[in-house]
């Protein structure tokens, strides 16, 4: 009997140590926190989404291909408007001789003029965050200073440095709102503080852990905190509920002990549907789910560790304050939601099943992009303003690039004639077909004789140079006959260019004017040569996504392959949307599949009925399906991973409203009818609701309506609308399909053997030692260790002791002794609590 008494209070003793030693918790505390501080510079983010696609996809094997290989340089889209293309011609002029920019192309086609709009491509020396592009850029705009001009280009433009500054601003604002929806629940305004220092305490530690992960992506880099706020801020909520409960009969220190002993396995339960949900991103083939799995996994843990051993000291030392701030219940009354539901039970349910499968077949309609490139967003940078307005003048321009090995001319000139004459190919550009003068390619192969024609040197002159070349590359067998020996222009320049910059040589008269044409044939060779592979450019007359164009990928390997047996890369929007739609079948798949089953499985042990989790998937499932067919409906296309991460997150989070009412119900149609239950446990659980389901909506309405990146912009309107969506369904419809289905739910229950309830109804006077949940006199729930006379119906945790005795005065008698020789000794605080709420130990 010791050792069970002892196990029985772990919980207990675990929670008066950490309020007893809550200095030495907040001393702790300080030193995370500016260690934090400090630590959360030191976070890698990455921009780049590909980079978390499988390492098997061409997409991720052609990209870290090309940048070990090839220089990158910005560029910039310039569009001028109400100009005449003199004008535009003069500028285009100064622009070409500004430093810093190695190529302007503007023509008078309409790809680069059309109805007084002047488009100029140009192209830098440097990246777009370099200081020469910048300079560039900056005398570029002196130049074009007041014309009416857009810039479409990443020269400058931070994106990361952006994003903080709006997530900034995010949090400030969900900050009024969880302050507004928190006043509301709360019975002291003086909780609020509490649980913003609680929450803020806690995200500021994920924050500064995020550098253990190594390298994250901006996305859990910019969303972690807002959705830690809207996932976790409800376990916050749940102890100051406790503890003010029991603050009413106890003190501060006692109350504050019972309240984290009570809530911790409360909690804790509650917190593993939405790990379970968020556990499923980690299963993608897309690694940037398992990305944000961990870093959000990893805030709702330091989030529960703050609740847990943060918490208890701030509602110690705000005791005071809390005590002087009391206030009036501030939410009204919703019982007429429940009894609504109860009228409509016949009616709402089929609806919901109609509109649900309609739903499922709507979501799965969904028109899914792959590129963010032209999604809009409620707010839009200047850049995203930029794009929009050269795409509705000259439209978009798909480009792919081809890397081959280098060194076969005649088979890059084959494959760019090749790719030239389909009809999906606007135009191509590489060395092979690059014009120099004369109808000469800048990889044809010319002998010396021919070459000092091209140039109009003297043939002695060129006999030399062919000389130099052949002995620069040690080939002095072809010194015998270098009259016929034929090298690539575009070799020969290159090697002029590499031994003039060498030997400082300085050439005059015609050879003073080729200097000029090697210097720009210097930035062709970094953008279109390397040491071991050639790019050439490809420009589609097709839409970066779409089987056609997916087609057409698997034709340009096919025409590659023709001419080599090594691996060619073809990279560009379309190929990396074409490996993300490949992903996204299966992760689709596997999200579905594994947040509900993770879901079940929590479920499963929390209610220890079959039904009832059924039942609670299918009307979360249907608010998801719902969710996503209004895309579908209003033909707005949504970026994928918008569905995968709130696919997860919507199962793991909403799923605890449909729990809260559950639970209440369950509870209450103990004393209750099912109908009277039910609108009950509406009215009780609205305040829970509303506050969880206000912050989450409230955060993911601020990120759409704020964020110009539209990936985050496009996750926090899924989630905003998919929370409101589950709150709906929640409140209107579940109570009608909780109370349809009660039989359901009752002949699906079932016993876990050591760990469930087992529901005993006995009348008499009876010895207990154990778990007690049900009515002794009136409803109670708690550690009994003790004697009872009267009628017992009641949940009795398995394998503990429930003693019937005869009915007999000396029984009666034997069982009032113990029962007050063990009050005397306060072996159990349960019996105490049991008193005040008129349930055991009363004797009459």
């Amino acid at each position: 009997m010791e050792q069970k008494k002892e196990k029985g209070n772990i919980m207990e003793k675990i929670a008066t140590i950490i309020v007893d030693k809550r200095n030495l918790f907040f001393l702790l505390y300080i030193f995370a926190i500016v260690f934090c501080i400090f630590s959360m510079g030191w976070t890698l983010v990455e921009n780049d989404v590909t980079k978390y696609l499988s390492e098997e996809t061409e997409t991720r094997q052609g990209l870290e291909t090309m940048n070990d290989n090839f220089v990158t340089t910005a560029d910039a889209r310039v569009l001028i408007s109400n100009i005449t293309y003199d004008d535009a011609k003069a500028l285009y002029d100064e622009i070409v001789e500004v430093d810093g920019v190695s190529m302007v192309t503007f023509n008078n086609t309409e790809e680069h003029y059309k109805n007084a709009n002047a488009l100029m491509a140009i192209t830098f020396g440097a990246g777009p965050l370099e200081t020469p592009s910048m300079n560039a850029l900056a005398e570029i705009k002196e130049i074009l200073a007041g014309y009416d001009v857009a810039y479409d280009t990443a020269v400058g433009y931070d994106e990361n440095a952006e994003l903080k500054e709006q997530m900034a601003l995010i949090l400030v604002v969900a900050v009024v709102i969880i302050v507004i929806a928190l006043v509301l629940t709360s019975t002291a305004y003086m909780e609020v503080p509490v649980l913003l220092l609680t929450f803020g305490i806690a995200a500021l530690l994920n924050m500064g852990t995020n550098f253990m992960i190594g390298k994250i992506s901006f996305i859990s880099d910019s969303v972690a905190v807002v959705l830690q706020l809207a996932l976790a801020i409800d376990y916050a909520i749940i102890l100051a509920h406790r503890y003010s409960a029991e603050h009413e009969i106890m003190p501060a220190r006692e109350a504050c002990i019972a309240a984290l002993s009570k809530a911790i396995p409360e909690i804790t339960a509650s917190s593993m549907t939405t790990i379970s949900g968020l556990a499923a991103l980690g299963f993608m083939e897309f690694g940037i789910g398992l990305d944000m799995a961990i870093v959000l996994i990893k805030s709702i843990f330091l989030s529960l560790l703050s609740v847990f051993t943060l918490m208890p000291g701030l509602l110690m030392l705000f005791t005071p304050l809390i005590d002087k701030t009391k206030h009036k219940k501030l939410l009204p009354d919703v019982s007429m939601i429940g009894r609504f539901a109860v009228k409509t039970r016949y009616i709402i349910p089929p609806i919901f099943v109609v509109v649900i499968i309609a739903a499922f077949f709507l979501s799965n309609a969904c028109p899914y992009c792959y590129s963010y490139n032209d999604l809009q967003t409620a707010n839009m940078s200047e850049k995203q303003v930029a794009y929009q307005k050269v795409k509705s003048i000259f439209g978009t321009s798909n480009m792919v690039a081809v890397m081959v090995p280098t060194g076969n001319y005649e088979a890059e000139a084959a494959i760019l004639e090749e790719l030239g004459a389909c009809d999906e190919v606007k135009s191509t550009m590489g060395l092979a077909n690059m014009e120099l003068m004369d109808g000469y390619m800048l990889t044809d192969a010319l002998t010396p004789r021919e070459f000092s024609e091209l140039l109009g040197l003297d043939y002695e002159i060129a006999e030399v140079l062919y000389s130099a070349y052949i002995m620069d590359g040690e080939e002095y067998g072809r010194l015998l006959g270098v009259d016929g020996v034929k090298i690539p222009l575009f070799d020969m320049f290159c090697f002029l260019k590499d031994t003039i910059d060498e030997s400082g040589i300085v050439l005059e008269g015609d050879m003073a004017e080729m200097v000029e044409m090697l210097d720009m044939l210097d930035m062709a060779k970094e953008q279109l040569q390397s040491e071991n592979y050639s790019r050439m450019v490809v420009y589609l007359n097709l839409p970066e996504e779409g089987e056609e164009t997916y087609a057409f990928l698997d034709k340009i390997h096919e025409i590659t392959d023709k001419h080599y047996e090594d691996t060619v890369y073809v990279i560009g929007n379309s190929t990396s949307s074409r490996d993300l739609s490949a992903s996204f079948a299966k992760d689709n798949l596997i999200i579905t599949i594994l947040s509900i089953v993770f879901v079940i499985a929590v479920l499963l042990f929390t209610f220890q009925s079959a039904g009832l989790p059924v039942l609670l998937i299918v009307v979360i499932q249907g608010s998801i399906w719902i969710n996503f067919a209004v895309p579908t409906i209003t033909q707005t296309p949504l970026y994928f991973l918008g569905y995968l991460v709130v696919n997860a997150i919507q199962m793991g989070a909403n799923i605890d409203y449909a729990i809260v009412i559950s639970s209440h119900y369950r509870e209450l149609k103990e004393k209750l009818p099912p109908m009277e239950a039910i609108v009950v446990a509406v009215n009780k659980a609205f305040p829970t609701i509303f506050t969880s389901g206000t912050i989450m909506a409230s955060a993911g309405i601020l990120l759409t309506v704020i964020s110009t990146q539209p990936v985050i912009s496009i996750l926090g309107g899924c989630i905003g609308r998919g929370t409101l969506i589950s709150m709906g369904l929640v409140l209107f419809v579940l109570p009608g399909i909780l109370v349809l289905g009660d039989k359901i739910i009752e002949k699906t229950s079932f016993e876990m053997k050591g760990i469930e309830l087992g529901e005993r109804e006995e009348t008499g006077t009876m010895l207990v030692n154990g778990r007690v949940r049900g009515y002794v006199a009136g409803y109670m729930d708690a550690d009994v260790n003790g004697a009872l006379h009267g009628r017992v119906h009641a949940l009795i945790a398995t394998g503990d002791d429930l003693e019937v005795l005869e009915e007999d005065p000396d029984a009666v008698e034997k069982a009032k002794a113990e029962l007050k020789n063990m009050q005397s000794l306060n072996l159990h605080s349960s019996i105490t609590e049991a008193k005040g709420k008129g349930g055991v130990g009363n004797e009459k």
